[in-house]
């Protein structure tokens, strides 16, 4: 039952900590454009985007990816045979991959904040597309488990992602009209 409770807590935690990362970095893409407007109202914006962003990494975002990653080891420890589950390997190997992107957003946050930040607003929407890819990875290979085909599991992501860059791509070219 323990085990259960754990899993409702990581399911939980996972959600409001990829809610953060995806408008964290939406945040980072409206205080990059905001760099485009007269000085002083680029200061007023570049104030009230440095409280914004520090109140959800602080408050919702990082505390959830440590919350969901206790809830994950509890889940782990509690049922020590998941370690030996292909599959798992595959998540926790998207997992980092979702916990680097978590610090490379933290270091984009503190360059925002310091006025030495070199992303552009359409890297930022590239960039936000790849927590979605690893989102999909993760969900895909925990619901699908040792039945996933991992050629055509590539493949699609290889295709989610091509579909999601060709989506950025349109997109800038209807906000360029």
């Amino acid at each position: 039952m323990l085990y259960l409770y754990a899993k409702a807590v990581h399911i939980i935690f996972v959600i409001t900590w990829m809610a953060g990362l995806f408008y964290m970095v939406r945040l980072f893409i409206y205080h990059t454009e905001a760099k485009q407007k007269p000085d002083d109202e680029y200061r007023i914006l570049h104030h009230q985007f440095m409280v914004m962003e520090s109140k959800l990494w602080w408050i919702i975002t990082t505390p959830s990816m440590y919350l969901a990653v206790a809830a994950g080891l509890t889940m782990v420890f509690l049922a020590p045979a998941l370690l030996g589950a292909g599959w798992m390997h595959v998540k926790l190997t998207f997992v980092l991959g979702l916990v680097a992107y978590h610090f490379i957003c933290q270091r984009i946050l503190y360059r925002l904040r310091d006025e030495t930040s070199r992303w552009t607003s359409m890297r930022l929407r590239v960039w936000n597309e790849l927590a979605t890819v690893l989102l999909f990875a993760i969900v895909f290979t925990v619901v699908l488990k040792s039945a996933v085909n991992w050629i055509y599991g590539v493949l699609g992501l290889l295709i989610l992602s091509a579909m999601l860059m060709l989506a950025v791509k349109w997109y800038k070219k209807i906000r360029e009209r």
